[in-house]
Parts: C-alpha cells; structure tokens; sequence
C-alpha cells in the first residue's frame, strides 16, 4: 500500500535516509535530524513531501519529493530526491507503486516531468527504471555548491 507521509512516518523516514545512506557509501554526508525533516514535510508551507510504502503495518520503503519548475515547458513537475525500498521488500513492486503514484500525482496536477538523479555505479536502479521506460539524461552533468564553497560564493555575492 502506498499512502502519503505522516508526522508518525518521520522516525523511519529517517531511519531510510540512513539507510540509503549507507548503500550508497555515504553515511557520513547525512546531517538530517527528526526535527529537521519533520519541518521540511509538515511546516505551514511544506517544501518537502512523502509518499510510504506498507506491508501489513510495516514501513517498507519511502519516496522524498518536491516541486522543479521547467521554464522550457513553463510548467512544474516533481523532482525526486530519494526512493527508497528495505532491501528484504524488493522485488515486491513498492518501487514501482511508489513512482506510479508520483506520476499519478504529475498527471493529476498537470505537472510534465517526473526527475530523478541516480548514482551511475547503481545497476540493479537503472535497470529497474529503464524497465519502466525512464531514460538517462547522460548529456548532462549535475553541479552542487555546499559548505565553504556555498559560503564562500554567498559571501563575495553580497560584498557586490
């Protein structure tokens, strides 16, 4: 079953953040507390949203998303920051169901993307959304500013 995220939901979607932390050689990088996702999904103004997957009662994977806007297509769409499945409940279509109602979500509310980076070393998740007819967007290559170069920049930026 796949439903949208509740305050409860916060404590195991941190502990999925972690996880998929830790498979993706990362742990270290992860800096997100309960408070600070709790306020990132259930603020006033959301900037964040979440869909859980379930079993039976047990949380089985999540899917951590926000809103990107295409000035070439002058229209929103989702980006996907994290999809997640325990790796005892793959191969049970939470995956699947999970992106399903994302793009549920794009077509509904008139959104025309559905976006997501995936590491490139990350086989068995490129297959799997190549098998759902997603394609790579290989001609790009992602940047991130962050920690003192982020401060940096912030700083000359202001002393203009």
């Amino acid at each position: 079953m796949i439903r949208t995220a509740t305050p409860e939901d916060v404590p195991e979607i941190v502990a999925m953040i972690r996880e998929l932390a830790e498979y993706e050689k990362a742990l270290h990088e992860v800096e997100a507390t309960e408070e600070h996702i709790h306020r990132a999904l259930f603020h006033d103004s959301p900037a964040a949203f979440a869909h859980m997957a379930e079993t039976d009662g047990r949380t089985e994977g999540f899917a951590l998303w926000f809103l990107n806007f295409s000035t070439w297509r002058g229209e929103h769409g989702i980006y996907l920051e994290d999809l997640y499945v325990r790796p005892e409940a793959r191969g049970r279509g939470h995956g699947k169901a999970l992106l399903t109602e994302l793009a549920r979500i794009c077509r509904e509310r008139g959104y025309t993307r559905l976006d997501w980076s995936v590491l490139d070393w990350n086989t068995p998740s490129i297959d799997f959304y190549r098998s759902l007819g997603a394609v790579p967007m290989d001609e790009w290559t992602g940047f991130r500013l962050t920690g003192e170069a982020l401060d940096g920049l912030g700083v000359r930026v202001e002393g203009l």
